[in-house]
C-alpha cells in the first residue's frame, strides 16, 4: 500500500478538509500514545509522521488552563500542560470543535482559581469563574455560555481576557479609542451585564490587556499598522489612541517594553516577533499607525520573550503550541515565517504565556 500523501491540488475543498481532519486526529493520537485504528488512519507521509511524533512534554502539571471560546459563545477549558509543544510550522491538533459553522474566536489562559471576563459588542461585561467551566480533554465540543451571559438580541462576544489582577486594564475599540480602567472594576463584585462604556463613542470593543501602570502600549490593526506610546498618557476619560482608516479596525493591544518584542500573526499562519528596538515610540497617542507587519489580515499580537510559548487556534478548531523563540525576531517590517500549516483553513486567535524552565 502506498502511504505517501496524494496531491490534493484541485480536489474538492470538502475532501481536502476531511483528509486534514483525519491527519490532525492521527497526530493527536500519536502524541498521546494511543494507537490509531486501521479504519481511521489516513495516508500519511514519513515526514509528516515524524513531525507528529516529535511532540515533547512542555511543562509539569499546572493549574493553568487554556480556554477556547467560539464566536457564538461555546467554551471549553483544558489544563495547559496537556498541550504538547510542536515545531513551528506544524499542523496542530484538534481542540474546540467547529460545530454548525461556529468557529473558535477567542483564546486565553487563566488559573483554575481565577475568572475570565467577557465583553460584548454592546459594551457589557460578564465575569465567569474558571472553575465553573467543566474541565475537558484537548479535543472537545465545549459548552454554551448562553445561560450565563443573557445576551441581548444581536449582541455578540467581542473581547475575552482573564482576571489576573493587574493594576490596569487597557481597552481599545475598533475605531482606536483607548480607555484605561483600574482592576477592581472587573473583580468579584462585577454585576453580570454591567455597561462599561457606550459603543457609540468609538465603536465596539476590539482588544484588551492588563498592565502594571508604567508600560508602553502597542496597538495593531487588521491591516498590520500599529502605534506605540506610554500608557500613562491615556487620560482618565480615555482618548484616541490610534487613527484608524475607515476600511480598517483595531484587532490587538499589548503592553511592551523598549527592550521587548511583540509576536504578530497573520490569517495565513505566518508570524514574526517585531522588536521594539526597531519600532519607534510615539510622543503621544492619537496619530496614524505605521506598518508593523506585512499581511492580508492581522489576527492578533501578543508581547513575548524567549521563555514564552505561543498558542494558535484555527477556524477549523486545530491548535498548535510552540516556543516563541522559534519565530525569528526582526527590527524591520517582514511577512513572517510559517508558524502553522494550514490547508483550506485560517488562523482565528492566539495567546502567549511564560513557561518556567
Amino acid at each position: 500500500m502506498n502511504s505517501e500523501r496524494p496531491d490534493l491540488n484541485g480536489a474538492d475543498p470538502a475532501v481536502v478538509a476531511y483528509v486534514e481532519a483525519l491527519e490532525a486526529e492521527l497526530a493527536r493520537l500519536r502524541s498521546s500514545g494511543r494507537p490509531a485504528t486501521r479504519s481511521t488512519e489516513p495516508a500519511y507521509s514519513q515526514a509528516e509522521g515524524e513531525a507528529a511524533l516529535s511532540n515533547e512534554p512542555s511543562e509539569p502539571p499546572t493549574t493553568l488552563n487554556l480556554i477556547s471560546i467560539s464566536a457564538a459563545g461555546r467554551a471549553k477549558r483544558t489544563p495547559r500542560h496537556l498541550y504538547y509543544r510542536q515545531r513551528r510550522g506544524g499542523m496542530g491538533i484538534f481542540d474546540l470543535e467547529n460545530l454548525d459553522g461556529d468557529p473558535p474566536a477567542f483564546l486565553t489562559i487563566a488559573d483554575a482559581a481565577q475568572a475570565i471576563v467577557l465583553l460584548t459588542d454592546q459594551g457589557r461585561a460578564f465575569r465567569i469563574p474558571v472553575a465553573d467551566l467543566p474541565e475537558s480533554p484537548v479535543h472537545a465540543r465545549g459548552q454554551s455560555l448562553a445561560g450565563r451571559l443573557s445576551l441581548l438580541p444581536n449582541e455578540r462576544l467581542a473581547v475575552v481576557f482573564p482576571d489576573t489582577g493587574g493594576a490596569y486594564l487597557t481597552l481599545v475599540t475598533q475605531r482606536g479609542q483607548v480607555r484605561r480602567m483600574r482592576y477592581h472594576y472587573f473583580g468579584p463584585s462585577l454585576s453580570p451585564g454591567t455597561l462599561m462604556f457606550d459603543p457609540k463613542e468609538g465603536g465596539a470593543p476590539a482588544a484588551a490587556c492588563w498592565s502594571d501602570g508604567d508600560a508602553e502600549l502597542f496597538i495593531a490593526t487588521r491591516k498590520g499598522d500599529a502605534i506605540r506610546f506610554a500608557e500613562r498618557q491615556v487620560p482618565v476619560r480615555g482618548c484616541l489612541g490610534l487613527r484608524v482608516d475607515p476600511d480598517d479596525a483595531v484587532v490587538a493591544v499589548t503592553p511592551v517594553r523598549p527592550d521587548g518584542g511583540v509576536f504578530l500573526l497573520g490569517n495565513d499562519g505566518k508570524g514574526s516577533i517585531r522588536l521594539m528596538a526597531g519600532f519607534a515610540l510615539n510622543k503621544a497617542p492619537g496619530s496614524g499607525g505605521k506598518v508593523a507587519f506585512k499581511t492580508d489580515r492581522l489576527v492578533g499580537a501578543v508581547a513575548t520573550g524567549v521563555e514564552h510559548d505561543i498558542f494558535i487556534i484555527s477556524q477549523l478548531g486545530k491548535i498548535i503550541r510552540f516556543q516563541a523563540d522559534e519565530a525569528p525576531p526582526k527590527e524591520g517590517v517582514v511577512q513572517g515565517v510559517n508558524c502553522m500549516a494550514l490547508r483550506a483553513d485560517e488562523t482565528a486567535a492566539l495567546t502567549g504565556c511564560a513557561v518556567p524552565t
